[in-house]
């Protein structure tokens, strides 16, 4: 997916709640409306949104859809930082390699 996508569905607040509320664990379309504080209509959409950008994934279970950070998806967001910011990032994971070393 193109990081145009991606950084498109990100602009909006909502969904990067819902992202860092799926990150750690799938959840479902109410639990994540419980959460936020909205609609499951606009949880849906807000879901819809990230799936077509390729930022969530979600499977089924029973009666019920599990959505879930997509780690690929971020791969086109990466690689444009990346090329935007090469110097920066070189030197950001040397910090990271000697402060662990």
């Amino acid at each position: 997916m193109p990081a145009e996508e991606a950084f498109k569905a990100l602009a909006a607040p909502q969904r990067q709640e819902i992202l860092r509320l799926v990150r750690d664990e799938p959840r479902s379309v109410g639990d994540i409306a419980a959460h936020c504080g909205a609609s499951q209509q606009a949880v849906s959409h807000h879901l819809q949104v990230l799936k077509d950008a390729g930022l969530v994934d979600v499977r089924r279970d029973g009666q019920r859809r599990l959505y879930a950070v997509d780690p690929d998806g971020f791969d086109s967001v990466g690689a444009f930082v990346a090329e935007l910011w090469p110097d920066g990032l070189r030197r950001l994971k040397h910090a990271v390699e000697d402060d662990a070393g």
